[in-house]
């Protein structure tokens, strides 16, 4: 099977750590681009000789924060159509209204359980393509405490 490419931006260690661990736990086939601020992870966006599948965006990011990492991606015809997921360690509502004006496609509120994290990666990864809409719509329906389809 091909490799997929996930592009994750956070300015904690520890979260990518564990983000990338349980992606390797889930999926295999999986490649997990990690940038450290949102003006990194637009770089690396740039510098990428294939798209990512999937972009998630921490919110709170020194230099350029996830807002104004979404809003350049959104605001580019060449990434508007890779679908975004913030993700952030509060679930204040403001946020995830905020994050569904901008474009993103779901909101991720950062689990403290590994197998938490490693199931919603799963049911995420497993539908990356036309899937993903639905399978995060799915999540919340089921009950899902950390993600919210915008």
């Amino acid at each position: 099977m091909n490799k997929q490419i996930i592009l994750l931006a956070d300015d904690d260690r520890d979260d990518i750590e564990m983000f990338c661990e349980a992606l390797e736990e889930v999926n295999e086939n999986i490649i997990c681009e990690c940038a450290a601020n949102g003006d990194q992870a637009w770089r690396l966006l740039n510098e990428m000789n294939e798209k990512p599948q999937l972009i998630f965006l921490d919110i709170n990011m020194p230099i350029a924060n996830g807002w104004e990492c979404l809003q350049l991606i959104k605001n580019d015809s060449r990434y508007k159509d890779i679908p975004v997921i913030m993700i952030s360690t509060s679930s204040h509502k403001n946020d995830m209204d905020k994050a569904s004006q901008l474009g993103s496609l779901g909101y991720f509120v950062k689990p403290n359980d590994f197998n938490d994290l490693k199931y919603t990666l799963n049911v995420i990864t497993s539908n990356l393509g036309n899937g993903l809409r639905e399978a995060v719509m799915n999540l919340q329906s089921k009950g899902s405490k950390y993600i919210f389809h915008l």
